[in-house]
Parts: C-alpha cells; structure tokens; sequence
C-alpha cells in the first residue's frame, strides 16, 4: 500500500463510517478496485480508531457529564446511561471472542459478500423509514437488541451505524437518541481492539507500512469529524430512504460486476 492509497482510504473510511453506507464495505471495495492487498486488519483498525477519536472530539462534552456521573458513585441518569452501553456491548464481545477468526476470514470472501451485505442494510434503512412506532427512550432490552445489529454488522457491507440507527428506529427509540446512543456505543470496542493490536505487537508486524498507516489514520480522523456532525443532523432531519437506495444500488453492482 502507497501512501496516497493509505490517504485515499483513510478519506473513505471517515467518510463512510458515520453514514449509514458501511465503512468496511467500501474499504473493500476501493482496495478491489485499486489493486490493494493485505495480508491483516491493521490499516481497518487503525483507521476505524482515527473515527472513534472523532466521537471522543464531537461528543466530549456527553462524555465528560457521563463520566462526571459516574464517579459520583451513585446511581443516577449517568450511570443508567453507562449501563445501557455496556449492555449493548456484550453481542459484539462474544463475537470478537469467540468468533474472530471467522469473522476477520470473511474479509477475504470477497466482494459478493459485500453486495449483499449491503443489500440488508438497504432493507434494513427502508424498513426503518416505513415502520413509525411509538417513540421510547432507550431501555435494557432495546439497548441490548441495539448491540446485536452492531454485533453482526461487523460483516464488511453490512454499516454498523445503519444497522444500529435503523435496529433502534424500529425498536421506536427518540431519532436523536439513538444517533447519540450509536456512536457512543462504538467507542469502547473500536478503541478497545485498536489497543490489544498495539500491545499485541499487530501494527508493527503489519503488511502495511508505517506511512499509510499514519496517513490512514490523520484522514480518516478529519473527514471523520465532518461526517459524524452530518450524519447527527441528517438523523434529525432527512429520511434514510436514499441511503437505502445508494446502498441497494451499489450491493447490485458489487454482486453482478
């Protein structure tokens, strides 16, 4: 990898990784189209940390009152909140458990996998615009069916936050919660899996060299930030529908060419 495909790829994915598009998909499909192989999931994880920084940036005021609440030690909206997260967080730890292997082999199926990955996640954004329930806060078992579209959106085309918008949309959580729910979700096990690859030794042993890595990251960290404040505004305001015509287009590709 050059450095201009790490810089070229880095922009991809800040961009993709907030909009309901899938990240990891489009990272797969641009290294098919440029040619790009490797040999593990470094520049993904490094990159995918580059746009969980970008929410610590965009949400750091939540973040401080969160924890501010927390080390009261005491139970209150705060820690109900923290809870709800690591909730949602326990699909996702049984799969980067117990299932790691299969799931980083299936980065290397192919892009057939992509194009109908990102077909579910067509069907998933329009099911979550026709079906209008009753609007809810997030709760223990939405909170937890919430972590199990992001747990099984780790398949490359299938967006996490797609799945996990559009999961809690149906589930009838507030469109602004579950935007800022989202996001806060992802933090932990992004930057939680870029840490283990650090100290495991995964980023120096990578086939990837040091310079697209660093580029890689700087991009997708900028054009993270400009994406995640869309992608909180289009939430508020504009349907997902062409998300899930974009999507459903670009899986027919993927899958026919």
């Amino acid at each position: 990898m050059t450095w201009l495909e790490g810089i070229i790829l880095g922009l991809i994915q800040g961009l993709t990784e907030f909009l309901p598009v899938s990240s990891s998909g489009h990272l797969a499909i641009a290294k098919a189209l440029f040619g790009i192989e490797t040999t593990d999931l470094s520049f993904e994880i490094a990159v995918h940390a580059a746009t969980g920084l970008s929410v610590i940036v965009v949400f750091w005021k939540d973040i401080v009152k969160l924890l501010q609440g927390l080390f009261k030690f005491k139970w209150n909206d705060e820690t109900k909140y923290i809870a709800l997260i690591c909730i949602s967080m326990i699909p996702v730890f049984i799969v980067g458990v117990f299932f790691k292997d299969q799931v980083e082999a299936i980065f290397g199926t192919g892009l057939t996998v992509v194009g109908c990955a990102l077909i579910v996640t067509a069907i998933l954004l329009a099911i979550s615009q026709i079906y209008k329930p009753q609007q809810h806060k997030v709760n223990w078992w939405r909170a937890l069916v919430v972590g199990c579209a992001q747990a099984i959106a780790v398949i490359p085309g299938l967006s996490r936050s797609g799945s996990t918008i559009a999961t809690g949309l149906i589930c009838g959580i507030k469109r602004e919660e579950v935007t800022r729910f989202s996001f806060l979700m992802v933090l932990v096990p992004i930057l939680g899996e870029a840490f283990l690859d650090l100290v495991g030794g995964g980023f120096a042993a990578s086939s990837v060299g040091w310079l697209p890595l660093l580029l890689g990251f700087v991009t997708a960290f900028i054009s993270g930030l400009f994406a995640c404040k869309v992608m909180i505004e289009l939430v508020k305001k504009a349907s997902l529908g062409w998300f899930a015509a974009y999507c459903l287009v670009v899986g027919i590709l993927c899958i026919v060419l």
